[in-house]
């Protein structure tokens, strides 16, 4: 973060600044801001946040030691550094990013890209960041730092030298995304797709079209709203912006398009076609629905005045989309893991699931782990259903369901095939581990796929021969 005055921060949070003895309001801090002690590093400001599970404001000793300048807390501390006491933490930190953004476009040549949706926001991001970062210093949040929380504190991250900041928005709400955008206010606005994610939280697939307008209602006439032709809820969404619309997919009126889409166990090769120009582009990411979160990204790239040549070069460098996401993983014996349990929602169970089938057109035995897709509703029985038949339609070879929230994808498929024993149901991730570790053999393909709360991640891990 910038460097700026105690006082100052004080007046921009409307909180009450209270120095140890010799302190001064007019000494200046920066560094990085967290909201977890752990992360702290020498010179930064902990936000001490009450959480769900426990309590920021018991960790604000450990943040001091960790070397924190600063702490922002609910409530009075005794502490050796300066803290200022605010009525609510998080509108705190929103307040303090909205101001830092500001402060750092006034003086700079900041552009500010907000990308939302469904599915594959993440990927996005680290697909533009590797592209932006090739051109000048960007900020880009670690790991899914999305929410109300984790985004403020990304943007945080930017300094006087920052030109590019990509802040990806989360919701599980209507309203959740227009706070972000009023925080960052984007001059790009990127919406990938309306989808089922989250569906039992917000109340339904047109109040989840509703909450990821948000990205571009709001956005400057001189913005530009970078909209998926291809799903036309979001299409939609061009009469509901201000901004220039530039359109990416695999339509053939897209702006920025791909055309012969070719997907291997290596990962997917397609021809890129932006404006006049035409470029061949090989992903390392296994799966062809990563296509769209390419071109997404190549689209910004476009607007920002990023060369296409250099522009694909960057995409092609990014061997993984993240962590446990789509996470390609050789064993000794040939047996291939596809550990992608960080997240989970019918269209990412779906696409995952032909990525499966699609590498076992080679000849190899398809191996589908799967577990809860969480935040569903009302929607969940008939989602895991509707997976378990698609396991079946898709011709997998084997299918072990994991844990009760996902009993019914097992059922679903019971109900799709006469199958005898390609559908197995386990109560929990040691029971899954001794059975898949039972059946595989030397070049089977194994797909470990679940929300973020199933834990499957870890079976990945373990199935693949991988410390966590």
């Amino acid at each position: 973060m910038i460097a700026i005055e105690l006082g100052e921060i004080a007046a921009i949070v409307a909180g009450e600044l209270v120095l140890p003895p010799g302190a001064s309001a007019s000494a200046r801090v920066g560094g990085t801001v967290e909201t977890d002690s752990r992360r702290v590093r020498e010179g930064g400001i902990f936000f001490a946040l009450p959480g769900e599970h426990t309590d920021g404001h018991l960790f604000a000793p450990a943040a001091v030691a960790a070397g924190a300048a600063l702490v922002v807390s609910e409530r009075p501390l005794d502490l050796p550094v300066p803290v200022v006491v605010v009525r609510d933490g998080v509108e705190a930190l929103a307040a303090l990013a909205a101001a830092v953004v500001e402060r750092v476009r006034a003086h700079g040549e900041l552009s500010v890209v907000g990308i939302t949706g469904s599915n594959g926001k993440t990927t996005t991001k680290n697909l533009l960041a590797a592209i932006l970062a090739a051109e000048g210093p960007t900020v880009a949040p670690r790991e899914s730092f999305n929410n109300h929380v984790g985004a403020p504190v990304s943007m945080l991250g930017v300094e006087e030298s920052t030109r590019h900041l990509v802040v990806e928005m989360g919701a599980s709400g209507v309203g959740h995304i227009a706070r972000l955008v009023r925080i960052a206010r984007p001059d790009i606005g990127v919406v990938l797709k309306v989808g089922m994610a989250h569906a039992g939280e917000f109340g339904g697939i047109e109040a989840t079209q509703r909450a990821k307008s948000e990205m571009v209602t709001d956005l400057a006439p001189t913005g530009v709203a970078v909209l998926n032709a291809d799903d036309p809820r979001v299409a939609a969404m061009a009469a509901m912006t201000r901004a220039r619309v530039v359109w990416f997919g695999r339509s053939a009126g897209a702006d920025v398009r791909a055309e012969d889409v070719r997907s291997d166990a290596t990962g997917t090769a397609f021809t890129l076609v932006s404006g006049d120009e035409r470029a061949p582009v090989r992903l390392s990411i296994l799966g062809e629905h990563h296509v769209m979160n390419a071109l997404a990204a190549l689209a910004v790239a476009r607007e920002l005045g990023v060369p296409v040549e250099r522009a694909v070069r960057a995409v092609e460098g990014v061997r993984r989309a993240e962590r446990w996401r789509m996470e390609v993983l050789e064993r000794p014996d040939g047996v291939t893991v596809i550990n992608d349990a960080y997240n989970a929602s019918p269209d990412s169970m779906a696409a995952a699931l032909k990525t499966l089938a699609e590498l076992g057109r080679s000849g190899r035995r398809t191996v589908a782990v799967l577990g809860e897709m969480a935040e569903l509703g009302p929607f969940a029985v008939e989602e895991h259903d509707r997976i378990g038949r698609l396991a079946v339609r898709l011709g997998i070879d084997q299918l072990v369901v994991v844990g009760e929230g996902a009993r019914h994808i097992h059922a679903g498929a019971g109900l799709e095939g006469s199958w005898d024993g390609e559908t197995r149901f386990v109560g929990d991730l040691d029971e899954a581990y001794d059975v898949v570790r039972d059946f595989l053999r030397a070049g089977d393909v194994v797909l470990v796929k679940s929300s973020k709360s199933a834990g499957l991640r870890f079976l990945g891990d373990r199935l693949a021969g991988v410390a966590g």
